[in-house]
């Protein structure tokens, strides 16, 4: 498929220059393509999955298998969207092995006295590393937007073969990432995940909403 710049040149709602392969946690939205209820549905304050919304739940627990690194922590699965925290943490270096140990070598002659070399000018300070920032086309291996892209196919893909509607969209093009920075807000974010169902007759993503839910302010604006 060519490029097309008016189709693919969209607007991104990332920090721009942000390094999202850092360790850290993110607060993820995902929402369905026109916000089509395909997961389930709440009832009585209860989320119960649709079968399309369990296939959702087990992609997005597949997680840390595709991505070691990643930890997935609180999550919902709701009608039409997913709330969810994933943990970035330290990728380990994998080091080279130790080699056995050869034997001694044979003790050398003296060497002749050198003259002192003369002093080299200090080393130019270096430049600090630049992050990575995601571009369109240029993925960046285990960041944030390589993890959701990866759950998302994965989901259309298990998706469609359950209803038969080969290469149908499941999810809306973009999705919402919040960095979390402190520990009071971890703790706020999971308990608006975990009461996300309550509030569901107030979500932002219920066409069938009687109200605004106040904490959807602080988290989406």
């Amino acid at each position: 498929m060519r490029y097309d710049p008016q189709k693919h040149h969209r607007r991104s709602i990332r920090l721009k220059g942000y390094d999202y392969t850092q360790a850290g946690a993110y607060f993820i939205t995902i929402v369905t393509k026109d916000r089509a209820c395909l997961f389930g549905e709440v009832v009585e304050d209860d989320m119960r999955l649709s079968p399309m919304g369990i296939i959702v739940q087990e992609c997005w627990l597949a997680i840390p298998d595709h991505f070691p690194h990643a930890m997935v922590d609180e999550f919902v699965v709701m009608p039409n969207h997913v709330h969810g925290i994933i943990v970035l943490n330290e990728t380990e270096k994998v080091g080279a092995r130790p080699a056995a140990p050869r034997p001694p070598a044979a003790p050398r002659p003296p060497a002749a006295p050198r003259p002192p070399a003369a002093p080299r000018p200090p080393a130019a300070p270096q430049p600090p590393a630049v992050p990575r920032p995601e571009q369109f086309g240029k993925p960046v291996p285990g960041s944030i937007p390589t993890i959701v892209r990866s759950f998302k196919s994965a989901a259309t893909k298990c998706i469609n073969e359950y209803r038969g509607t080969p290469g149908a969209p499941v999810w809306q093009c973009n999705y919402h990432e919040h960095v979390i920075r402190t520990e009071e807000s971890l703790d706020c974010i999971r308990e608006y995940i975990l009461t996300n169902p309550l509030r569901w007759h107030l979500d932002r993503q219920n066409e069938l909403a009687t109200g605004t839910d106040p904490m959807d302010a602080e988290w989406f604006g």
